[in-house]
């Protein structure tokens, strides 16, 4: 018999040695933490054998009664798959218990997405006046512009930052190219310029490409403060990094250059649905401007001229 519990511990160095960030291990790390109180000391299982899919179910329903939401239970029955799938692969399993626990459906929120003007705004409000507002105008350029994600910006190296393209490690440890637009290009070359002013004579403590102004890589909280500052400056409320995200995948598809697949590359997406998902934040006007211009007896009639 195989103790649940020595699996457990397997599966994590196996989820380390795969480059699973911080933040994932330690989610990971509490979750099985609590899943283990309540098969051991509730339910009195201690071998991987012995859990069923009455137990996951239980485990489940306890969670909800405590006022856990449905997103919260998608995403912590999500981590709980992984592990026994896990299982099920190195053969300590033959079967997931998890392969008939019933997940709860969760209604999908239509995402907000940012005007063209309000981007403008945000990226005008910041000057080149010094160091910290012409990092804070370029950082912001660059969410908009590259769709990258908020860690993907503070860990940026400049070693990685080319004349046309940006390599950046993505999401698990992935690596992709995005590419450098000549409207980004400007404003990158005033940053540079004014940033290589500003470190002059100074010891550098890290090779960010964004820094702070104590020379040191950018934490994610500096990050949605000059996101949220530059809300403030031009009355655009409620706003986050992740929001470029969407405005970049919205305006990218609406440019009609690119299909959602190459769109799905160049924002690092495993899966397409995901990329599918940023384009619920189109407005009725966006769409109707899409539908008119795909009109097949529209371009019939064009191409009959």
């Amino acid at each position: 018999m195989l103790l649940l519990d020595d699996l457990l511990e397997e599966y994590l160095y196996h989820c380390l040695a795969k480059g699973f960030t911080k933040k994932t291990m330690i989610n990971k790390r509490q979750e099985f933490n609590q899943l283990k109180k309540f098969l051991i000391v509730k339910r009195g299982i201690t071998e991987i054998e012995s859990v069923t899919v009455h137990d996951l179910r239980a485990y489940l329903r306890a969670k909800k009664n405590d006022g856990l939401q449905p997103q919260s239970i998608v995403s912590m029955s999500k981590i709980i798959s992984a592990f026994f799938n896990w299982c099920v692969v190195e053969e300590y399993l033959t079967e997931s218990p998890m392969s008939k626990v019933e997940i709860p459906k969760v209604p999908r929120k239509v995402i907000r997405g940012l005007e063209p003007d309000e981007v403008v705004e945000m990226i005008d409000c910041f000057s080149y006046k010094n160091y910290i507002e012409c990092r804070n105008k370029a950082v912001i350029a660059m969410l908009a512009d590259t769709g990258l994600r908020a860690m993907e910006i503070r860990t940026l190296l400049s070693e990685n930052v080319k004349e046309t393209t940006i390599l950046v490690n993505g999401k698990g440890n992935k690596e992709r190219i995005v590419f450098i637009s000549p409207t980004l290009k400007k404003i990158l070359i005033k940053y540079e310029r004014m940033k290589e002013k500003y470190l002059k004579d100074k010891i550098v403590k890290s090779d960010s490409y964004f820094l702070t102004y104590q020379h040191r890589e950018l934490s994610h909280v500096t990050v949605w403060k000059i996101v949220k500052e530059a809300g403030e400056r031009t009355g655009i409320k409620d706003v986050h990094p992740h929001m470029f995200r969407h405005f970049y995948s919205v305006q990218t598809l609406n440019s009609g250059n690119i299909d959602v697949y190459s769109l799905s590359r160049l924002l690092g997406h495993s899966d397409v649905s995901t990329t599918q998902r940023y384009l619920q934040s189109m407005t009725h006007a966006q769409l109707e401007d899409k539908a008119i211009l795909a009109s097949p007896l529209t371009n019939i009639g064009r191409t009959r001229k």
